[in-house]
């Protein structure tokens, strides 16, 4: 191997296995355009179990689905870089996304029904898969599909592997979809709200089953939820979503020990927990707005109890909470908490929005990257 290909392959090594940078996915309708995604940046490392939190609208999915490249018109990818393994996806063609579907990256969506067949017996669909993308049919895929089937816990998986969808349970449907998805081998696994539809005993079995699939087969995985008790069992960081951006970044120790934005801490003080025994949950006020324009203010900022005059007119952005904790970061007006609150409002403004930079890539509609 020459020095300039060995440096390459090193840097390769190097790089995160997801790389998002200023994501901006959009859908266009005839009154307006909602900016689903709107700036989002986030890696995840070889290894880790990234959780991407938030409520219904945040972003989340349209997240994950412009990563797979799964964004369905009138949406599309209008900036921002998507990189796996150090390649870029959002210059792809459809074909090559395909494939990179079906090798590097598979997801698990929250309802398994939709990603079955009803009318094709579970071991059909997973030895599709493994024909299609590892060249594999016959004796070595039917014996490879009961491995598979073996390997996510589903029991007698020589007979089950003749049965359909409907006569799986929901637990067992939706380990029958982390087969699927490990039939192709990958090396990230996008968990879409993999446990919402479980009830709790099913939710833990499954949660407990990916942290054992990760450690077994190295697996990167970015985790979907709304919810922060599920959040605490699976992360090793987090990103919390709130309409279409990303405000608060930390380790998961770190989110729940010292939260600082205040979304972050209205979702945690919502936890039922034994000292909370008997007594009203908290809630936030209000609903998640629709980002349907560039933000010039916190969105966050009509719902927010620790809101100022500030937080209507600028834009806070990412920025360390102090200068202590780099990789805990929270776009609020409060933070950097070690300045003033007017030093930080300056900081903020200076730092601008990125969506006026014009420096992200173009990729083109929906048509280009599915």
């Amino acid at each position: 191997m020459s020095s300039q290909s060995s440096t390459s392959a090193s840097r390769a090594d190097d790089a995160p296995v997801l790389s998002v940078r200023n994501l901006r996915t959009s859908f266009y309708t005839d009154k307006e355009v909602i900016r689903a995604v709107d700036g989002v940046s986030f890696d995840i490392e070889r290894g880790e179990t990234v959780g991407i939190v938030g409520e219904s609208g945040s972003g989340k999915s349209v997240t994950a689905r412009s990563i797979m490249g799964l964004v369905e018109s009138p949406g599309r990818i209008d900036e921002g870089s998507i990189r796996f393994k150090g390649e870029e996806l959002t210059t792809k063609s459809q074909k090559q996304w395909r494939k990179l579907r079906g090798s590097g990256i598979a997801m698990v969506f929250q309802d398994p029904l939709t990603s079955l067949n009803p009318v094709y017996t579970v071991g059909n669909q997973i030895k599709e898969s493994l024909r299609l993308h590892q060249n594999m049919s016959g004796r070595a895929a039917t014996e490879e599909a009961i491995e598979l089937l073996e390997s996510v816990g589903i029991p007698d998986a020589r007979r089950r592997l003749r049965e359909y969808p409907h006569e799986f349970s929901g637990g067992m449907r939706q380990r029958a979809v982390i087969a699927m998805a490990l039939a192709c081998d990958p090396e990230l696994l996008i968990c879409d709200e993999p446990t919402t539809a479980l009830d709790v005993t099913i939710q833990a079995q499954i949660l407990e089953l990916l942290e054992s699939l990760q450690e077994e087969r190295a697996l990167s995985i970015m985790f979907i939820t709304h919810d922060m008790g599920v959040i605490a069992e699976v992360a090793d960081r987090v990103n919390v979503m709130y309409a279409g951006e990303v405000v608060e970044t930390a380790s998961v120790e770190a989110i729940f020990a010292d939260p600082k934005h205040p979304y972050t801490r209205g979702l945690l003080r919502s936890i039922p927990s034994l000292e909370t025994d008997g007594e009203r949950l908290s809630t936030i006020e209000g609903d998640v707005p629709t980002p349907n324009e560039a933000p010039t203010y916190c969105r966050f900022a009509p719902r927010c109890p620790e809101a100022f005059d500030e937080c209507d007119a600028v834009h806070p952005v990412s920025l360390p909470v102090n200068a202590d904790s780099p990789d805990h970061t929270a776009a609020c007006l409060l933070y950097p908490e070690d300045v003033s609150t007017t030093e930080a409002v300056e900081r903020h403004s200076e730092a601008g929005d990125p969506s006026q930079s014009g420096d992200g890539n173009q990729p083109g509609d929906a048509s280009d990257v599915g």
